[in-house]
């Protein structure tokens, strides 16, 4: 009995070490508050999982290319306290974002807050910079 018992932890444990695991960094590891950004563009992209949603948004450049932003919001719990839904964003929508660009300079960014051009509703991220309201 104890053999069979030896053999389950063992099978679980390296069950689970093959299992890959994704971290979890703070706000500050890969966001930079000293680096604002401010971006007009339109939706190509939402993923609404956890434990964070993302959206993409093409946006052109100074030199008028266009580029692919990545932005990370809060999970989907926070942001249907926010007053979000599944469809608050949508594909093609025309969006200015605020928020705080990645450290590594990359096309991502930690968003705060959003506007729909289409309405002008202001909506909330989640943004675990903690600066929503």
């Amino acid at each position: 009995m104890r053999t069979r018992l030896t053999v389950a932890v063992v099978s679980i444990a390296a069950l689970l070490a093959a299992v890959p695991v994704v971290a979890h960094h703070s706000f500050a590891a890969e966001y930079d508050a000293e680096k604002p950004i401010k971006v007009t563009g339109t939706v190509t992209k939402i993923e609404w999982t956890n434990p964070h949603c993302f959206f993409y948004v093409d946006v052109k450049n100074e030199a008028g290319k266009v580029e692919n932003w990545g932005f990370e919001m809060g999970n989907p719990n926070a942001l249907l306290r926010l007053g979000w839904t599944r469809n608050s964003l949508k594909q093609g929508d025309t969006v200015t974002v605020e928020g705080s660009r990645a450290r590594d300079g990359s096309l991502h960014a930690n968003a705060r807050s959003m506007v729909l051009a289409s309405t002008g509703q202001k909506l909330f991220a989640g943004s675990s910079q903690g600066s929503n309201p």
